[in-house]
């Protein structure tokens, strides 16, 4: 039986790339979607090699919202599984002395991703069936002073899905929200992360396939993140806004 195709939608992160590989393994055609996307030839031939898979590169700027529906109307197939990955962390002080590097956190860690999809729900709305994924984050579960930039535009992505999800709920699409805790990628690379609570790429795309495969609704990829987040959401206000964490 033919697999039907997964797109990854912020293709040249090393999550999206593993998510690529995890699903590649089962069968599955790949469209990976990137700016620059010419630029992942080296991996669409691996997964060609490696997998027998068919894999499609699409040129795809995720804060270009405005050539959105027509990216998704130039692809070969409508997929049936859309993972975002897209992402950008940026620097918290950065952010607060520009607005405009602060501005492009939050488009591209929210905007940008509802946007698309928010056209992608529509479009698997419309056929009936359909999984969308979207890789949101902890930071995003309360403001904390040592990224709240990056953590409020987290925030309204995971509002943004847990909506969705409820919306098509009964419309044959299913809608997952991942929440990885620290990654060991190329976004958090130099940074002093503790083994215990830091997955690797290939960890959160193997939670990925499986919370597709089970229609799970909501994934710490780490369950202790689980508890960690229940006891930092419980901090009273007046306690919380003295700590810096």
């Amino acid at each position: 039986m033919t697999q039907p195709p997964v797109l990854i939608l912020g293709a040249r992160s090393d999550i999206a790339k593993a998510t690529a590989r995890a699903f590649a393994a089962q069968g599955h055609p790949i469209q990976l979607a990137a700016r620059n996307a010419e630029t992942l030839a080296a991996e669409k031939t691996d997964l060609e090699t490696r997998y027998g898979v068919a894999v499609t590169l699409h040129e795809f700027d995720a804060l270009e919202t405005t050539r959105h529906e027509a990216f998704l109307s130039a692809l070969p197939e409508l997929p049936r599984i859309a993972i975002c990955a897209v992402g950008h962390m940026g620097e918290q002080e950065e952010n607060e002395r520009d607005t405009a590097a602060a501005i492009r956190v939050m488009r591209s860690n929210y905007e940008g991703p509802a946007s698309i999809l928010a056209l992608l729900a529509n479009r698997f709305d419309e056929r009936g069936s359909g999984t969308l994924v979207g890789i949101s984050s902890v930071a995003g579960e309360r403001g904390r002073a040592t990224n709240y930039v990056y953590g409020s535009a987290k925030a309204g992505f995971t509002a943004f899905l847990s909506g969705l999800r409820n919306r098509l709920a009964k419309r044959g699409v299913h809608v997952v929200t991942v929440l990885p805790g620290f990654v060991a990628t190329q976004m958090t690379e130099g940074m002093d992360l503790p083994e215990k609570l830091t997955a690797h790429p290939s960890e959160v795309a193997d939670a990925i396939v499986k919370a597709v495969a089970r229609r799970r609704d909501v994934i710490y990829v780490r369950p202790i993140w689980r508890l960690i987040m229940t006891i930092i959401r419980a901090i009273p206000e007046r306690i919380f806004k003295g700590m810096r964490i």
